[in-house]
């Protein structure tokens, strides 16, 4: 692939918009798009691919780049990480930027600090050796570099895996069976599907294979009463919806009305007739106080830091300060106190985050249960045999990507017996 000089000035530029990462790193590149209606699809394609490779590797890069400057940033990120040589894009260098990259390239075999070489913040490398030992961490740390495959879940009311698969494999698209949930298909690199028909039928949705796990733990019921407590975009909701096969009654809560907005046009697709969308204030909110006592099945998912989907926004890890782990447990300790209400005897509630920290996971249900004594720990290996889907990692659902090739997710059953 020869580069253009505007490729790499278009990368560069992409890199000083992202780079402060004042919002969300999704968010601020459909905002650069935006700025930039002319760009083509293969440089907006090169472009999306340079800035999130950045994102991943942007300590070491730096470290080795000996400089922010957007476009020094550029070329380091197009040779070590989309591995484009100099000569490729000798014709779109300036004479000392390409004075520079060699240098730049004599660098990288320079020693780095192992977290610096892990591209992480020192104290997440840190805590994450505390947690889960060297060996681990090194593997776990090694898994977040690469970008995550595309994981998609049928819709079970509007079609078979099989069915969905050759429809995929009809359009060129090499769809696998995911090795753990019985809904899943994983498509390598980023494809665009979203015209699709089988996203426009309704029959496919984008859902990384831990997060439709999850779904199985709480394994509702078709006659149940249940409630998504932190429903957001409705990935979970429309899981569950569909498990129910669209009959008894699920509540979809959140606090943040534009993201129940998403949810409604993927509901309408779905063919649901059984979720309801509620906003809520907090958790204290009457709509909740009105249901105490009464849900079969609640499931929180709780706000957390995201650190498990590293593959996929890189940016978290830069975003994220270690002062938000204390602020979030002491939120999610409430929102799981709050939901706890709901549940009636013989129910269950599902406390689940997209994290891989003990503080933001088995410190928050120890806490609750020691609070709580009406409920008991459950048993997640026990839920997924009796749903024949084989995975055991114990009594809660631990993911990691290094391990089960999905996302990082923490997953406890929690029965209340009383």
């Amino acid at each position: 692939m020869t580069l253009r000089a505007n490729q790499i000035a278009g990368l560069a530029a992409a890199i000083a918009h992202v780079r402060p990462l004042e919002r969300p790193a999704d968010q601020l590149m459909h905002q650069y798009f935006r700025l930039h209606p002319a760009m083509g699809q293969q440089d907006r394609a090169f472009v999306a691919d340079g800035v999130f490779a950045y994102l991943r590797r942007r300590r070491s890069l730096e470290a080795l780049a000996q400089t922010t400057r957007p476009t020094h940033l550029a070329l380091a990120v197009t040779v070590r990480e989309l591995g484009i040589g100099i000569r490729e894009m000798e014709p779109a260098l300036k004479a000392a930027d390409a004075v520079w990259l060699r240098a730049f390239k004599t660098r990288l075999a320079t020693p780095l600090a192992a977290a610096v070489a892990a591209d992480l913040p020192d104290w997440l490398w840190t805590r994450l050796g505390a947690a889960l030992g060297e060996a681990e961490r090194e593997a776990l740390a090694h898994a977040w570099l690469s970008a995550a495959p595309l994981d998609l879940r049928i819709n079970p009311l509007k079609t078979t895996r099989d069915a969905a698969r050759a429809a995929l494999a009809a359009s060129g698209f090499n769809a696998q069976p995911t090795p753990f949930s019985p809904l899943g298909l994983r498509v390598p690199g980023r494809p665009a599907l979203a015209r699709h028909p089988l996203f426009t039928g309704g029959m496919l949705e984008v859902q990384d294979e831990g997060s439709q796990l999850v779904g199985y733990l709480v394994a509702p019921k078709r006659s149940d009463m249940v409630v998504d407590f932190c429903a957001g975009a409705g990935g979970k909701t429309l899981l569950l919806g569909a498990l129910m096969r669209s009959q008894g009654r699920l509540y979809a809560f959140d606090t943040h009305d534009r993201r129940l907005a998403n949810l409604k046009p993927r509901l309408a697709r779905s063919g649901l007739s059984n979720v309801h969308p509620q906003l809520i204030a907090h958790e204290r909110d009457t709509k909740i106080k009105r249901l105490a006592g009464k849900i079969d099945r609640v499931l929180v998912d709780a706000p957390c830091t995201g650190f498990g989907t590293l593959r996929r926004n890189p940016d978290l890890k830069w975003r994220q300060p270690e002062s938000a782990l204390a602020e979030l447990a002491a939120k999610q300790s409430a929102i799981l106190s709050s939901a706890a209400t709901l549940v009636k005897p013989g129910g269950r509630l599902v406390y689940a985050t997209c994290s891989v920290l003990p503080d933001e996971n088995e410190a928050v249900v120890d806490a609750f249960l020691a609070a709580h004594p009406a409920f008991a720990r459950g048993d997640a290996a026990a839920e997924f045999a009796h749903a024949g889907i084989p995975l055991d990692t114990g009594p809660a659902l631990r993911l990691f990507p290094h391990k089960h090739g999905c996302d990082g997710f923490y997953a406890a059953v929690l029965a209340r017996t009383a």
